[in-house]
Parts: C-alpha cells; structure tokens; sequence
C-alpha cells in the first residue's frame, strides 16, 4: 500500500497535492503493482492525476479528490494555443467532438490492470469552466472542457464503488478500453450544465455495466465511435444491467458521434427516472452502424425538458439515423429488439430514417422490433407539445408534428407485436392521432 500523506499530501482542501498523489502512483507502479491510498476524512485539490499499470486507485469513504480551481493545473493545457473564451455557438448546435480532449483531470493511456475503487468522491470542480449561465442552463466556456476521468487503450479496467461529480464534460470515458467493470458507482452532475455525459464506453470492447446510479445534465450511459479513435474498432459485446437514470437528455444513447460498427449489447433491468428527457436514443448520423441490439425489462418515464438546450421531445425510445452532413455518409440500423418495456410519458416512440433526393426512405432503419411494449402519453410538464426533434443534422432538426403514442416514418420493415398505445383523456386535444406511420413498412400485429 502507498499511502499519499507518507508522500507529503496534506489533504486540507487548499494544497495543490498533485505531486504527492502522483509520486505515489509512479512508485507503486515501478514496484510492480499494489494499492494507492487516499485516506478518508480529508479534501485532496489536485490538477491532473495519471495512473498507470498494475494500479488500484483507492479512494477510501469520506475522502474527495477535487480538481484545482486552476485551469492551468491541467494537464494537456499546452496542446491548446490558449484557452478559448466563450463558445462559438451553443452545445446544442451539433457541437462537433472528435473524441480527444486537450485538457482531463484523472488520465490513463496505453496501460493495463487498473482500477478506481472506494467508497469516496472525485469532483471535477465543474464551476471552473462556466460559460453562459441562466436559471435553468448552463453552458460551458469553450468545448470541449475537461472529462472527469478519461482512460484510452486500457485493458483490465474497473471503476467501482465511488461518486463522480462536478463534471464539466463527459464524466466517465473510456477509449479503446477492453474488459471492463463499472460497478457500483454514483455520478452526481449539475443537473443544469451542458454535456456532463455519465458514461461513455468509446470504442470499447467487453465491457459491463452494473448497479449504478447515474445523474446527469445530458446522456447517461452513452456509446459512442468518435472519428479519432476508429484504430480501436468497433463499441460491441457490452452488457448494462440494474441501473438507475437521471438525465436531462437520453438515459441512454447510442451516438452521436457514429463512426464505427455498434454490435451486441443488451441492457437490461433498468430504470429511468420522472423527469428524464428521453429513455432511449438511437442516434445515427456517421458512416458507422447499429446492430444486434437488446433492450428487455425496463421502466421509462420521460418528459420534455429545457427546450432547445437539451435534444429530444420527452420520447421514451427514439430511433433517427440521419446525416450528418449533407454530403455526409450514413450506416444502418438492424436488428434491434425492445421487449417488456412500460414507458410513460409526454411523447411517444419515435422512428425516422434518412431520405433520398426525393424524399423515399432509404431503409437504413430495418428490422425493429417492439414486443409487448407499453406506452402511456401522458402530460406532465409544460413545454409544447408541437415538434420532434432529429438533431444533429444538416437539415433543420425541429419537425412540425404533434406527439403520437408512436410515430415511424422513413424506415424499412419494423415489427410491432403485443404492443398497447394509450392516450389519457387529459391530452387527447393535443394529440393528432395515437398512431403515425408514414413512408414506412411497419407491421402492427
């Protein structure tokens, strides 16, 4: 064990420790291996921590490790000709990200057999980064800012146990990671602040995500094939289970950033929680695809929120594949299941796929499967009721329609099965018609 106060942290919330925790961690990795201890009971400040090899980062109850009210603390700072002041347009406005931040507080590239564990908290000290702030949304001083924790090409990963909070980015993210464990952890994130994704499996592989509890601003649990890093392949065999979800955006979400192959994940026994935006978001709009899907037993409760700063309409499954660009590729979606799902709120499933110059769906949405899913609209906030929204895309991303209990149009063949669409009485003047389909090979049996 090397305990970081015998390097000289001091641990009282105003020393910069940085030096202390990072000569523990270089020592316990030159020995070959062990544990590196942040006692409990104390505020340790900190700019960037790397870890390395053979590594378990153990963060014990009642001990925070919270990022410098420094900026220039981070590492990676010099990759930046300076640090940017303000946006050039809002996060909203299909912000761009290639999957390589320039600044990360906790970081690890090219290692293996490392673990986060304990009961304690890392804070990002999100406040530190405040763009434009308004009562309901806050937008961050340039983008991309800092990941929480930002792990590239690991094998043997696992993050267990703690609370991740203050995020000012993406929270939890791993790149090119391998045989991976996120078990038991707690993301806490302002609930107001813009792109704090929970956790973003990027280019992994054999990864499983269990017990948690996650709060975000944003996405949940996120899958993503950013455009830096395609030498890491495909995001596939992944599995999520028992997990519960806050999010002001989709719990969870495949995309935007989709520029590899999505392929065998199931996620299963989940909750989303009253207030959440969105359940599930299949968002498609790279050169990469989605197949091989499984979504079983879960509760979806979903509601319209903060227009336009967060995408989507209040659906608890959204399924759009649409480009990017004008010019842009675009892959498929196939083969993707959602069974035992009651879903309950102000919008309903929502399909809508790619076009060609003609406007005929090309069928890059094909073989969906809705089987004994239940959906209830329902009101029970106060934004219009009037659009769905397919952004990002190169085209204008807000659709003039009234919410549907289901909706699919521009797709190849989906199959309904034992499926209920209930309109209650007190919404149905807002309401065109339950059921839409349009331009779409959509079986209802």
């Amino acid at each position: 064990m090397f305990n970081v106060l015998d390097y000289g942290a001091k641990g009282d919330g105003i020393t910069l420790d940085t030096q202390a925790i990072q000569k523990a961690i270089d020592d316990c990795a030159e020995s070959g291996g062990g544990q590196v201890l942040l006692p409990g009971g104390r505020v340790y400040r900190a700019g960037t921590i790397i870890l390395r090899s053979h590594v378990d980062f153990h963060i014990e109850s009642g001990a925070i490790l919270k990022a410098s009210d420094e900026i220039g603390d981070f590492n990676g700072l010099h990759l930046m000709a300076e640090i940017p002041k303000g946006m050039r347009v809002p996060s909203y406005s299909a912000c761009d990200y290639d999957g390589n931040p320039s600044l990360y507080f906790v970081y690890a590239k090219d290692a293996e057999d490392i673990s986060l564990s304990g009961q304690g908290t890392i804070d990002g000290n999100e406040s530190i980064f405040y763009g434009e702030v308004t009562e309901t949304h806050i937008d961050g001083s340039f983008y991309p800012r800092a990941p929480l924790v930002f792990l590239e090409n690991i094998t043997h990963l696992s993050v267990n146990s703690l609370t991740l909070c203050g995020s000012a980015f993406w929270t939890l993210h791993m790149v090119g990671c391998r045989d991976v464990l996120v078990d038991g952890i707690r993301v806490l994130n302002n609930l107001r602040l813009a792109n704090c994704d929970s956790i973003d499996p990027d280019h992994c592989q054999n990864v499983r995500i269990a017990n948690c509890y996650l709060q975000s601003a944003d996405d949940g649990i996120v899958f993503k094939n950013t455009a830096a890093n395609r030498k890491y392949g495909a995001c596939e065999n992944i599995v999520v289970t028992n997990c519960t979800i806050l999010t002001t955006s989709a719990a969870f979400k495949f995309g935007s950033e989709s520029e590899d192959l999505f392929r065998d994940i199931i996620v299963s026994n989940c909750q989303v929680m009253t207030h959440s935006n969105r359940g599930i978001s299949l968002q498609l709009r790279d050169q990469g695809s989605i197949e091989n899907v499984l979504f079983e037993n879960m509760i979806i409760h979903s509601e319209v929120k903060r227009k336009p700063f967060f995408w989507g309409d209040g659906e608890p499954i959204a399924i759009t594949a649409n480009r990017r660009t004008k010019d842009g590729g675009i892959g498929h979606i196939r083969h993707v299941t959602f069974r035992n799902i009651l879903c309950e709120g102000e919008n309903g499933i929502f399909l809508y796929g790619d076009t060609d110059e003609e406007g005929k769906a090309k069928g890059n949405i094909s073989d969906i499967t809705f089987d004994h899913v239940q959906v209830l609209l329902i009101r029970t906030g106060s934004e219009p009721w009037d659009t769905y929204d397919i952004r990002p895309c190169y085209q204008d991303g807000i659709l003039s329609e009234k919410h549907h209990a289901f909706y699919a149009e521009h797709t190849g063949r989906v199959v309904v099965r034992e499926c209920s669409f209930t309109v209650n009485h007190t919404v149905k003047n807002s309401v065109a018609e339950a059921i839409k389909i349009h331009d779409s090979d959509t079986v209802i049996q």
